[in-house]
């Protein structure tokens, strides 16, 4: 991992056409701006997670039994 220490509106250059700027740093967040060619895919970390785990669950062919009673009996009167 290269890390790289820059200041508000100073970036780094990613295989010739991948800029990330620093735009923003507050108390604990760094607001970044990339700019890449539109075929350049840039998806964040836990986006990919979530993509996962939605793939995991659409492809178990049954949900299981509990998780199928709580759907079943979700907002029921009783």
């Amino acid at each position: 991992m290269l890390v790289v220490t820059r200041k508000v509106d100073e970036s780094l250059i990613i295989a010739d056409n991948i800029e990330i700027t620093v735009l923003d740093v507050s108390r604990d967040k760094v607001k970044i701006g990339v700019s890449a060619p539109k075929d350049i895919k840039i998806i964040r970390n836990e986006l990919i997670d979530t993509q996962n785990v939605n793939k995991d669950s659409a492809a178990s062919k049954e949900l299981p039994k509990k998780t199928l009673e709580a759907l079943l009996n979700y907002n029921k009167e009783d």
